[in-house]
């Protein structure tokens, strides 16, 4: 891919027009555009391109589950969640559609499969808040497929970009029910329309040099390559015409060879110092952002200024859920404004009436700062939540947890304990089929607050 395309030199950017000044502007726009994109498709090339990586799927078209409890010692993941183990797929929908099977599922289990493009932007989503606890088969078609759907399908999600994400999440209940959930990720099948259907499959699409994942390359005005590469495909979006046709005068367009050994260095200087602005731009506006309502959805969902808080979602952690299906959030201050430490002891309580309104479950993480990592304590008990198993409530039904370091003396309290570390930690809230209150930041989490307050 991307072979016989032109280069952007000298003789196209004076006929386009674009000053020096013009260029930083909108070199700056761009890389807050492609933000997004260019983190998703770090996900792309390490779980499908390269099999040194961790990550690394074997291809497109297969799920990897992670299917164990994150403990204190992963430290590689950034504020790990046991929640909902993942299921990850990432799909090429060039030649043919894609069936998912799923499996029926238990009344007390939750799953999700939410689906994204390649913008991060998630479109259709499958599991029981949206399609129930039935088993059931889904197509999966990439833009521009008009063939004739199979009659035994349940359902049909229609891609908008021809490579797309698949993040499903099942809910664990501890240790005890590692087997069963892994036993239920088995069942989460993807198989090509036309195995499926049992006739000849279609001719196979090339599959193209994907460019190697370079974080600095991607950071710096070479990042014009890499979207360059991804718009190959993405169909043109209507509402975006004009904002391709401002981003081309940099040369950025599908398929397009952005070389900038062949530009003036005035030229590259002035895309380099775009770029720096647009990662500041995203930088200042997450250190605003106190809550993630509001950054994960459609184009739609995010309003017009949708490419901003794209990016600043993507900055705060790729592939959030929309708030229709779930809601994070969460506090590294107390109820007086300070910063939460273990040096201190909390309580978090919940008025009678006054718990999480969710559809599913919800749970409260502790993670220790500045790493965000789960804190090593004797009952390896690193969130609690309305599933936690022997959790005390007041007589008056109210339910208090205790955040500090040392093991409480009181039972009730100690069966409601959530251990800190030493030094500074956050809470992170996870709610999971948030009633419409909560989607709307009309539900806020009690104010933790210091047990000598």
């Amino acid at each position: 891919m991307q072979q016989g395309s032109e280069a952007v030199g000298e003789a196209s950017r004076e006929e386009e027009g674009a000053s020096l000044q013009e260029a930083r502007e909108i070199a700056r726009d761009a890389f807050v555009y492609a933000y997004p994109m260019l983190y998703n498709y770090k996900t792309l090339y390490l779980s499908t391109q390269d099999p040194l990586s961790s990550g690394y799927t074997g291809g497109f078209q297969r799920f990897r589950h992670f299917a164990r409890v994150l403990t204190p010692k992963d430290t590689d993941v950034v504020t790990p969640n046991n929640d909902t183990p993942y299921s990850m797929a990432w799909l090429d929908l060039r030649r043919e559609p894609l069936v998912l099977r799923l499996p029926e599922v238990e009344k007390d289990r939750y799953n999700v499969f939410q689906f994204c493009d390649l913008f991060t932007q998630n479109f259709a989503y499958l599991g029981v808040r949206t399609t129930g606890f039935k088993s059931g088969r889904y197509l999966i078609a990439g833009p521009g497929w008009d063939g004739a759907v199979p009659s035994d399908m349940d359902g049909v999600v229609r891609a908008p970009t021809q490579l797309v994400c698949i993040v499903g999440r099942t809910s664990l209940s501890g240790m005890g029910d590692l087997p069963l959930l892994r036993e239920l990720q088995k069942q989460y099948l993807l198989t090509p329309l036309s195995e499926f259907a049992g006739r000849a499959p279609p001719p196979p699409v090339p599959h193209g040099v994907f460019p190697p994942w370079e974080e600095a390359r991607a950071l710096s005005a070479r990042f014009i390559g890499y979207v360059n590469f991804l718009f190959q495909f993405i169909p043109p979006v209507a509402s975006e015409r004009a904002l391709m046709e401002r981003f081309a005068r940099i040369g950025m367009g599908a398929g397009r060879v952005f070389a900038p050994e062949e530009l003036p260095r005035e030229w590259v200087e002035a895309l380099e110092a775009g770029v720096e602005e647009g990662l500041a731009l995203i930088e200042q506006a997450e250190a605003r952002t106190t809550s993630f309502l509001g950054l994960f959805g459609t184009r739609e969902s995010m309003g017009p200024d949708y490419v901003l808080k794209r990016a600043v979602g993507a900055k705060m952690g790729l592939y959030g859920n929309s708030p229709e299906e779930a809601v994070y959030g969460g506090t590294q201050r107390d109820a007086n404004g300070q910063p939460l430490t273990g040096e201190k002891s909390y309580v978090l309580r919940f008025n009678k009436g006054g718990l999480p309104p969710v559809k599913f479950f919800w749970s409260l993480t502790l993670y220790r700062l500045p790493e965000r990592e789960l804190v090593d304590n004797p009952l390896e008990r690193y969130a609690l939540g309305d599933r936690t198993p022997g959790l005390k409530y007041g007589p008056d039904g109210s339910l208090s947890l205790f955040i500090q370091r040392e093991m409480p003396t009181a039972p009730e309290q100690r069966a409601n304990w959530l251990p800190a570390p030493e030094g500074p930690f956050t809470l992170v809230y996870r709610f999971y089929g948030p009633d419409e209150r909560v989607q709307k930041g009309q539900w806020t989490l009690p104010p933790v607050r210091p047990l000598d307050a």
